[in-house]
């Protein structure tokens, strides 16, 4: 497909993207626009001088070069105008039609793939096998652990930053050390569905055929337990609320934070079916309407093809709250922990108590207040797999002082 640059000295040019952050930096004591596209559709480490920032303000999807050349100094000529209009353009950071052209190829690559590649590694951990063993092996050495178990149904455990949440992955991680299960069932909060709402506003369950390339190996994925589920589906995949069409994992790191670490305390060989949970919302205002009956249905047939499966294993990704000035509150962060606790402890107790209804009742009464992402996976896996008890690991809270925000996260082993 030929895709085409913004070429035109009258049409308005296209507004810059309003989902890519510009963050000054400085480097040999000029400083620069650095561009952070968190959806990697822009090209990486681009930046450019400060001094285009003056130019970036009229590009309002109003003014056209021919406008803009008012503003320019003399000797700019409109060809230089559209030159660095395109260059922008190129580099995918204009919301043109170009713009959107490359977004979709971007996504329909992905899911053409058979192999999804790590998005964290070198970010929340180091991009080398070596020195990532070094690291965790650390980790687990010098930090508190939990004694291992022997036998375990499912972990709830964060996605949070492994450098934030470390204690944490390692206390939560080290209970399952000792287990060999042949099948993982993975359930992680879905952060990036909601970018996609003609695909998945009435399909929260999506799930990946994919293989995972993560620093420290590939996690296979279980294809044959995939494809039965299909076949069970059937032609009525908006009932289960499910669909195969697996973008929003492409950028998704709820489910590779877990990897990390099964990947570094497991040596025995296993399969996962990687399913990403997006909002369930709808359940806060009528939980018996059809999203309720989507969930009922897919997460019964989940427990009827591996609740009662010894070799089948479930993780759930998820963090608790997240409250302060980053996330739209108008207070800091500091102000809300009080609270957050609170609302947390009783979240969790309806976790380890293996009681859904209970859950979804403190979720509904302010409609999830504090942000809690980790309600819509460990919810799913409550109707699943209901009354099972569990046990309280860790709880935690990062005081991102600096943003006066932060977000709370805890595990539960479910034995």
């Amino acid at each position: 497909m030929k895709k085409n640059l913004f070429n035109s000295y009258t049409d308005p040019i296209p507004p810059l993207r309003f989902d890519v952050q510009i963050i000054p930096l400085k480097q040999d004591g000029e400083t620069y626009l650095f561009f952070q596209d968190q959806y990697g559709y822009a090209t990486s480490d681009f930046a450019v001088p400060q001094s285009a920032r003056s130019i970036f303000s009229l590009f309002d999807g109003q003014r056209s070069v021919e406008d803009i050349l008012e503003f320019s100094g003399n000797g700019v000529t409109k060809e230089q105008v559209l030159d660095y209009v395109k260059f922008l353009d190129k580099n995918a950071l204009l919301h043109s039609r170009y713009f959107k052209e490359h977004a979709e190829e971007i996504e329909l690559e992905y899911e053409r793939s058979d192999v999804h590649q790590s998005i964290t590694a070198g970010l929340a951990y180091p991009d080398d096998p070596a020195e990532m063993t070094h690291f965790l092996n650390e980790a687990f050495e010098k930090l508190p652990t939990s004694d291992p178990v022997q036998a375990a149904k499912a972990l709830y455990a964060p996605h949070i930053d492994i450098r934030v949440g470390l204690n944490s992955y390692v206390k939560a991680f080290s209970a399952i050390k000792n287990l060999k299960p042949k099948r993982v069932v993975v359930l992680a909060t879905s952060h990036y569905s909601g970018m996609y709402p003609d695909i998945y506003e009435e399909r929260p369950f999506v799930i990946s055929s994919k293989d995972f390339e993560m620093v420290n190996g590939v996690v296979s994925t279980d294809r044959e337990s995939i494809q039965k589920i299909k076949e069970q589906i059937g032609d009525g995949a908006e009932h289960y609320g499910v669909t195969f069409q697996d973008r929003a994992h492409r950028i998704e790191h709820s489910i590779e934070q877990h990897l990390v670490f099964i990947n570094h305390l497991w040596d025995h060989e296993f399969k996962m079916i990687p399913i990403v949970v997006g909002s369930l919302d709808e359940l806060f205002y009528k939980a018996d309407g059809f999203q309720g009956q989507q969930v009922e249905n897919f997460c019964g047939l989940l427990a009827e093809m591996f609740g009662d499966d010894a070799d089948t294993f479930f993780l759930i990704s998820g963090d608790l709250a997240h409250v302060g000035k980053k996330f739209g509150d108008d207070k800091p962060a500091k102000e809300l922990f009080e609270d957050i606790r609170k609302f947390d402890e009783e979240f969790l107790d309806h976790g380890t108590s293996g009681a859904p209804q209970k859950m979804l009742e403190l979720m509904s009464k302010e409609y999830d207040p504090y942000r809690i992402c980790g309600y819509p996976p460990l919810y799913s896996f409550l109707k699943t797999i209901p009354n099972l008890k569990g046990e309280i690991l860790t709880y935690d809270i990062w005081d991102e002082s600096e943003r006066e925000s932060g977000v709370s996260f805890g595990s539960i082993l479910y034995t």
